[in-house]
């Protein structure tokens, strides 16, 4: 088994054309020996988190947009986001980035944002994306998906529908084995 991918994005290869996740991005929350689970991050819906959860939650106007996060759990709610005083028990998925799936956390998550702490990076999921044991592993090594560090900023400040774009080419640069640079002498080789 690969080690743990927790803190990693997978970002779909320009070869994989399954629906669910055609040039998606998903930020792996949890690997290990019985699967692993992620959230896709390049999703935006067209429902405003006012409006998604104004049944639920007082909240003011907000713009941001809930995103689909994958095809499990289509009715499950989660949240990314960085106030780790919320999340005592929990390690974060990156530095300063956690989930939170708990009723508790989640409503203290929608507390925030109704009182509009300016501290509060969020986003808001319906869904998530989940896979068997050793089967993310299969699906990496027949290069359907490639993988790289996450970090917070590229959650929160990468626009949703640049990421993929941004990532894959982060990706395939750590993975490049030929320098990058033109050479002097291109006869030499």
């Amino acid at each position: 088994m690969l080690k743990s991918l927790k803190g990693h994005f997978l970002v779909a290869s320009r070869k994989l054309n399954d629906l669910n996740f055609y040039r998606s991005v998903v930020l792996i929350v949890d690997h290990n020996e019985q699967g692993a689970t992620g959230l896709v991050v390049n999703r935006p819906s067209s429902f405003s988190v006012t409006n998604a959860l104004s049944k639920y939650f007082d909240l003011p106007k907000l713009e941001d947009m809930v995103f689909m996060g994958g095809p499990v759990e289509p009715n499950g709610m989660f949240a990314l986001h960085n106030a780790g005083d919320l999340e005592k028990a929990q390690e974060p998925i990156v530095p300063g980035l956690f989930m939170g799936s708990s009723p508790e956390v989640f409503e203290q998550v929608i507390w925030r944002i109704s009182e509009g702490d300016p501290h509060l990076d969020f986003r808001i999921f319906f869904g998530c994306a989940g896979w068997a044991p050793m089967q993310m592993e299969s699906e990496i090594n027949r290069m359907d998906w490639l993988y790289t560090r996450a970090r917070v900023e590229d959650i929160f400040e990468i626009d949703a529908y640049d990421i993929w774009d941004v990532l894959l080419k982060r990706a395939m640069e750590e993975r490049r084995f030929l320098p990058q640079e033109e050479t002097a002498h291109p006869e030499w080789n």
